[in-house]
């Protein structure tokens, strides 16, 4: 597998840029910026096309700039991935209640319905898996932490109050359906209880 450094390299090739080229290029940049942590030295760039050198966020920044490249896709090729930071988030526990500082910014996609049965009957509970005609992806950053394509889903139908107030009616419930086997302890409360997904002869339901 190419370098990261390797791949920067190419890059400043395409363009036709010599060392000294981006050098002048990056002092532009510290000016504009008043902070000469964007500054790239002809002995560091060699360093980071060269020999592995992991730029700092400034001379990646200035790299990235000066060669049209897309900052997440460079991250990316130093096995940061941004479409990932919600998910990695998602599996830190935290003790206290906070805000989330990140986003829908385009960090990525994640799987999606896009398209549904126009004869869905949103009335009634739906196995909506069997609805989904069309998948697709969208910027929905806080959404990479569930493997949104491999579980299946149900809408519960707006007048369906059977779970009620625990699922509440025209939900959107995402089903794992690795567990097939009823538990019947194991809880310490009604809300830590398992809800089932099951077919009936009249449709579906949650119990």
């Amino acid at each position: 597998m190419e370098e990261a450094g390797q791949k920067l390299k190419r890059a400043r090739e395409r363009l036709n840029l010599r060392y000294r080229d981006v050098e002048d290029a990056s002092n532009q940049i510290a000016a504009r910026h008043n902070n000469d942590e964007f500054s790239i030295a002809l002995s560091r760039l060699s360093d980071i096309e060269n020999k592995g050198t992991v730029p700092t966020i400034y001379r990646l920044y200035a790299l990235c700039t000066i060669y049209r490249l897309d900052i997440n896709e460079v991250l990316d090729w130093y096995g940061v991935n941004l479409a990932a930071l919600a998910a990695d988030a998602a599996s830190i526990q935290m003790q206290r209640t906070h805000l989330i500082g990140f986003g829908a910014n385009g960090y990525g996609d994640t799987q999606m319905p896009l398209a549904l049965d126009p004869g869905i009957d949103l009335r009634r509970t739906t196995f909506l898996s069997r609805m989904i005609q069309r998948w697709g992806k969208l910027p929905l950053t806080l959404l990479n932490s569930l493997d949104m394509k491999n579980y299946r889903y149900a809408f519960i139908g707006s007048e369906d109050w059977t779970m009620y107030p625990l699922i509440q009616p025209s939900s959107l419930i995402l089903i794992d359906d690795t567990h097939r086997k009823v538990v019947n302890t194991g809880w310490a409360n009604e809300f830590e209880r398992p809800i089932y997904f099951f077919e009936h002869r009249k449709g579906f339901a949650c119990s």
